[in-house]
């Protein structure tokens, strides 16, 4: 049983795992077993070039930070548990017992975590209800996004990025996927509040 399982690895979905990889260390979070899917072939990412995000060299491509992305997750949090090429098909259960079917296999989770694309249709079985227009494009995109308040789609599950109903910037992507982490944090610190910083400071 995992305790929280990322579905996507592109810009939210990686976040949220740097961020909940990088608690690994605080009482509430050692023992917590986290993965991610990392699909990340319908990702915006692939064609996007940038000169305008914060902490970027400018000329960056989106596809180089795809492979990146993951090649520091593994690298700094190795206990985060990289799922390649699989594909989420169908969501079942209740908050604290869900199953996640992909095309290859059955996980189960007590958290799920969705940063995936806003593209229509959407693909994932048994979240259909919770499927509306996105309200921060132009209608003429047909994107789509999750109904959700503050991330939250229903007890358990998250969601996060464009598919959350925010507007496709890097930073904003980044900033979801951060949000949805630390609100995970928290509840597993019994509703205390988390943020998590390194720090160079000397102690």
């Amino acid at each position: 049983m995992l305790d929280v399982l990322i579905i996507g690895g592109g810009v939210s979905g990686v976040s949220c795992a740097l961020l909940l990889g990088s608690a690994h260390s605080k009482p509430f979070a050692f023992d917590k077993k986290i993965a991610i899917i990392s699909h990340q072939k319908a990702s915006s990412l692939q064609d996007a070039l940038f000169n305008n995000a914060y902490g970027i060299e400018a000329g960056k491509l989106g596809s180089e930070l795809l492979t990146e992305s993951l090649a520091h997750l593994s690298s700094v949090y190795p206990h985060i548990q990289q799922i390649p090429n699989e594909k989420v098909l169908k969501i079942e259960g209740e908050n604290g017992n869900f199953l996640v079917i992909t095309n290859k296999n059955v996980y189960h989770t007590k958290v799920i975590v969705i940063g995936v694309g806003a593209g229509n249709p959407f693909s994932i079985e048994g979240l259909e209800e919770y499927v509306i227009p996105h309200q921060k494009t132009n209608p003429e995109k047909n994107r789509i996004q999750l109904r959700n308040h503050d991330h939250l789609v229903k007890d358990g599950i998250y969601v996060c990025g464009v598919l959350a109903g925010w507007r496709s910037q890097l930073s904003i992507a980044a900033g979801s996927g951060a949000a949805v982490a630390t609100d995970i944090l928290t509840l597993w610190n019994s509703g205390v509040d988390v943020q998590v910083h390194d720090s160079a400071r000397v102690k």
